[in-house]
């Protein structure tokens, strides 16, 4: 996660990202600029370009700080997403929606 002013006014690093190979997709278009490198089917990096102090900046730095302070729930998290990774092999968006599902 990288911190910008605002959405609009950053979207210059839409084009500045490409020569580093990032690819830049509109999801989530209202609350970041989310890209991924090397494409869209085999995805090794992600970026996510967060207005700063926003709601989900804080939400992000949240679970950051959950992880890093709870050593159960960073246990359980390892686990789900090797278990999800394993069901969901060759689909990376169901991937994403059953880790969101298990939030509870």
């Amino acid at each position: 996660m990288g911190a910008v002013h605002d959405l609009p006014s950053s979207k210059s690093a839409i084009k500045a990202l490409l020569p580093l190979s990032y690819c830049y997709f509109d999801y989530k278009a209202e609350v970041m600029h989310w890209f991924c490198k090397p494409n869209d089917f085999e995805r090794t990096h992600h970026l996510h370009l967060v207005p700063f102090e926003s709601d989900i900046w804080y939400e992000r730095l949240a679970f950051r700080d959950c992880l890093r302070s709870d050593e159960t729930t960073r246990v359980a998290y390892r686990d789900l997403k090797v278990r999800l990774a394993s069901e969901f092999r060759d689909d990376r968006e169901a991937y994403t929606d059953a880790k969101t599902e298990s939030k509870g």
